[in-house]
């Protein structure tokens, strides 16, 4: 499948001859994005594609392939509102869950809290390295206020039921975490996953209350992009897919 760029914006009603409504006699027909205006400032990344309203798998595609990685340092004001921070939580509950056991959970880490959050990577940055420079130091609280928008996802390897291993249960944090990505990125905002050795931090677990089964699985911070860097070139599927041929074994490709 081709990439289609995003945002997209459906086209006229047709009449059965193929023409579009509208013109003289039919007057104007609105052909309002689907997608909301680039939030950069830059306009759109890509130009528009065209599709019928009832595309959906097109839709579907252009928003997939149009997500990328947007590191935190190039988000910035404004986040989502609150209409909007509510759409991305919510898309994360139609992840898949084996058992609904909602193994994930999400903490918000509002502007008013940040400097608790830079304290602990301070903190967890000294522990590592007793000979960490102010600078270091520095660089490490800095993190915490990057995006307006910043989450931790705290994934629970023993919530409900027992024989439901931690793999499933971190393939349903994946997936609900992809879906708010989804969301974001359908609104206009970049978005980014990042990690660190300050997760398995004594401090960060306390601070955000993590039980003895959790654990602190990334950040999501979202926000307005600032700058971009250009597309990576995704890998063919061909290149991770393989058949199991009842003759022959395994086969490159599907």
């Amino acid at each position: 499948m081709s990439v289609i760029p995003w945002p997209l914006k459906p086209m006229p009603p047709q009449t059965p001859s193929g023409r579009a409504l509208g013109g003289a006699r039919g007057g104007a027909v609105a052909s309002a994005s689907i997608a909301p205006a680039d939030r950069s400032g830059r306009g759109p990344a890509a130009p528009e594609a065209a599709a019928g309203p009832d595309d959906t798998a097109a839709m579907a595609a252009a928003l997939i392939q149009s997500r990328q990685t947007i590191l935190p340092k190039r988000l910035g004001a404004p986040g989502p509102n609150v209409v909007e921070l509510a759409a991305i939580l919510e898309a994360a509950a139609h992840a898949p869950d084996h058992g609904q056991l909602q193994p994930w959970r999400f903490v918000l880490v509002p502007d008013t809290a940040r400097t608790l959050l830079a304290d602990v990577f301070a903190l967890a940055l000294q522990e590592r390295d007793a000979e960490a420079t102010p600078e270091q130091i520095e660089q490490a609280r800095e993190k915490a206020y990057r995006s307006p928008v910043l989450l931790l996802a705290v994934v629970d390897a023993a919530r409900g039921d027992a024989d439901i291993d931690l793999a499933e249960r971190l393939v349903s944090a994946g997936c609900a975490i992809q879906n708010m990505l989804l969301m974001a990125t359908a609104q206009g905002f970049g978005s980014a996953l990042t990690s660190g050795k300050a997760l398995k931090a004594a401090s960060l677990r306390a601070l955000f209350r993590l039980g003895c089964d959790e654990q602190a699985l990334c950040f999501v911070s979202i926000g307005t992009v600032v700058s971009r860097k250009a597309a990576r070139v995704r890998p063919a599927a061909s290149s991770y897919v393989s058949t199991l041929d009842e003759h022959r074994g395994i086969l490159p490709g599907f």
